[in-house]
């Protein structure tokens, strides 16, 4: 369990870089392409985000998968909380930015914000089986991108972004919660399919 916590930190930490850079250069496609820094060291190394791990549960259904997962979306928390709160205090301009950014998460239909969680979870998955694999990087600089430019809510990212823009309230627990939700929906949909067409190779 402190493994898995630990992995769980040091991922959210890695988030939190990715979300920085995204913030620093407005977005766009460079900081959509500079993003995919956090889900490559955390691949590389091994950590544990949530996104990129609740996939596989379709393949692994043991109580000890069921804990390490947990563990690692509580380290998530940790992580984006203390690297939210560090840029925030430290980068107050960036502060500024990502509360403009969750104020308009906040005013967005519930529905909608799971709809495209859902989006982002398929991407997720799917960048991280193919590193698995065929251990390839290539569908982390395409996967990314493509989830910020689109739009797509990543449970994760948008922790830190709360974090850093200081808001803390019911409605922000509820926002996160529907976009871990769609992101678990999404990231088991691809692998399940697969299951059910008979496929038994996992990744």
């Amino acid at each position: 369990m402190l493994k898995g916590t630990i992995d769980g930190i040091l991922a959210g930490i890695m988030i939190g870089i990715g979300g920085t850079v995204l913030l620093s250069v407005g977005g766009g496609i460079p900081g959509a392409c500079f993003f995919t820094i956090a889900l490559l060291i955390i691949c590389y190394r091994g950590y544990s985000l949530y996104t990129g791990k609740i996939g596989f549960m379709a393949y692994n259904h043991k109580g000890s998968d069921f804990v390490t997962l947990l563990t690692g979306l509580f380290g998530n928390v940790i992580g984006t909380l203390l690297s939210g709160l560090s840029v925030s205090y430290a980068l107050s301009d960036r502060a500024k930015l990502a509360k403009t950014m969750c104020e308009a998460k906040l005013d967005d239909d519930l529905l909608g914000v799971f709809i495209k969680a859902i989006f982002c979870g398929i991407l997720m998955y799917l960048a991280v089986a193919v590193f698995k694999e065929n251990k390839s990087p290539l569908a982390i600089f395409f996967c990314v991108p493509v989830f910020i430019l689109s739009g797509f809510e990543h449970s994760i990212a948008d922790m830190f972004y709360f974090f850093t823009a200081r808001i803390f309230s019911l409605e922000m627990l509820l926002f996160l919660i529907i976009v871990i939700l769609g992101n678990t929906v999404g990231g088991l949909l691809f692998p399940t399919l697969t299951l059910l067409k008979g496929e038994k190779k996992e990744g």
